[in-house]
């Protein structure tokens, strides 16, 4: 019978349990649900920047670069400079600022005395005593001896004092070094006492025309034929001769602003003219004098320079005259003849007696 709690009487009363009956059945693991991820809508891609490859080198190879660049930069500067600035020392006339520096024991490559800046000197007639008479003949000693002593060109005599003094408010060299310079040259020997300067030999080719030199206000005589009017440039004035076979160099006869320091005497600024005009000889030529003599506001060299061609003894007869002009410098003649064209040798003579102011 049923009691009121849903079992039987019995079994309540028995004290028993109810068993269940659990079925054993097969479970199978359900599957993982995995939540989807929202889908990217894709970037649109944007272009890589292009580098620059100077950003690729390495610091080293652009400093180099760097450095080369500011090298070549320097050495165009230099050479612009120095082209801008360097002068035309084989023209006569052009000046340099500073002191002549004595010369090596070996004669100096040919070019033009340094040279300073000077000023005008009163001007004078220059006197044609050039042609008084004396010694003719050129000395034929054989080549000078080198002598660094300017014991004998020390001073002018006496008697050219007056033509020699250094003029007032001319700008001059404040010593003698340049003159010392110049007799340390082997190529120079000491100047001789005051001798004139005589008739040489050959034909005077005097000409009745002039010419003149306005940058050193002067003139001189324009030789007759075969005397022509060459290309001045470096010079004032040329005048030459047709050049002689085997001669090593054009007998010559120019005029132009004295091209060295200008001394406080004259015979020295002579001294350095006469050397300078070694320039304008065949390589290895030396000095021998044959006159000194002063001329009006001025002074005068005569002298053979001794040289080798092709193994022989040769010469040539040359003569250097400065004087005071009215130009900014003092003037200087200066005329050069080979022993080729000896019959020519006169016309030193003609040239130097014909020197005048403009």
């Amino acid at each position: 019978m049923l009691d009121g709690l849903g079992g039987t009487q019995g079994a309540r009363e028995t004290g028993s349990t109810p068993t269940y009956a659990t079925a054993d059945a097969d479970t199978s693991e359900l599957p993982r649900v995995a939540a989807e991820s929202p889908r990217r809508t894709p970037s649109p891609q944007i272009p890589a920047v292009k580098r620059s490859r100077i950003g690729d080198l390495p610091m080293r190879v652009i400093y180099r670069v760097l450095a080369v660049g500011a090298a070549v930069l320097a050495v165009a500067v230099a050479v612009v400079v120095g082209f801008l600035t360097s002068g035309t020392p084989d023209q006569p006339g052009e000046e340099r600022t500073g002191q002549i520096a004595a010369p090596s024991a070996a004669p100096p490559s040919p070019g033009p005395a340094t040279t300073g800046p000077v000023s005008p000197e009163p001007s004078a007639p220059v006197s044609a005593s050039a042609s008084a008479a004396g010694s003719a003949s050129p000395s034929a000693s054989g080549s000078p001896s080198a002598s660094g002593s300017p014991s004998a060109s020390a001073s002018p005599t006496a008697s050219s004092s007056s033509s020699s003094s250094s003029p007032s408010g001319s700008a001059v060299s404040p010593d003698r070094s340049a003159v010392i310079a110049a007799l340390a040259d082997p190529r120079v020997p000491e100047l001789p006492r005051d001798k004139k300067l005589g008739r040489l030999p050959g034909a005077a080719d005097a000409g009745k025309r002039r010419l003149d030199d306005r940058r050193s206000g002067i003139s001189l005589a324009r030789l007759a034929k075969p005397w022509k009017v060459f290309g001045a440039s470096p010079f004032s004035t040329r005048q030459v001769l047709p050049k002689a076979k085997g001669a090593a160099h054009r007998a010559m006869l120019v005029s132009c602003p004295v091209p060295i320091l200008v001394q406080q005497e004259a015979k020295d600024t002579a001294l350095l003219a006469a050397r300078w005009t070694l320039n304008h000889h065949p390589k290895g030529g030396k000095i021998t004098w044959t006159a000194s003599q002063p001329i009006k506001d001025g002074w005068l060299l005569a002298y053979r320079v001794k040289y080798e061609r092709k193994g022989k003894a040769r010469s040539s007869m040359a003569a250097v005259a400065v004087t005071e002009g009215s130009g900014s410098k003092p003037g200087m003649l200066f005329v050069t003849i080979p022993d080729t064209q000896k019959k020519h040798w006169r016309a030193i003579n003609t040239a130097v007696s014909s020197l005048r102011l403009k």
